[in-house]
């Protein structure tokens, strides 16, 4: 490929990208939508996260199995509530790596 190939192969990525995120945000810019539908929108930052999440925190990859005793779970839980109470995304990092690293020299 000479450089104009390359040229023409990003900017067509960078428009498979953008226009899809671009046109509902143009198109409804100025709509009222659905109080129903603001409420559903409102519950897929959480679903992402959980599904993101929940591999990690059940499922023994070496298994294959579901699991409720892995270290990640165990961290989890005092970090979410750690979490829940000051509101802190600095402090819940922090202590959920120094639980890790905790439970990694104990387990």
């Amino acid at each position: 490929m000479n450089f104009s190939e390359y040229l023409l192969l990003f900017g067509g990525m960078g428009l498979v990208t953008y226009l899809p995120r671009a046109l509902p945000l143009i198109y409804l810019a100025h709509k009222q939508l659905p109080q129903g539908l603001i409420d559903w929108l409102s519950f897929i930052p959480v679903a992402v996260l959980s599904a993101l999440l929940a591999p990690a925190l059940f499922i023994n990859t070496t298994e294959r199995s579901l699991s409720m005793g892995k270290l990640e779970l165990l961290v989890a839980i005092p970090t979410l509530i750690f979490a829940i109470k000051t509101r802190s995304l600095g402090g819940t990092v922090l202590v959920g790596m120094f639980l890790y690293w905790i439970g990694g020299l104990i387990i």
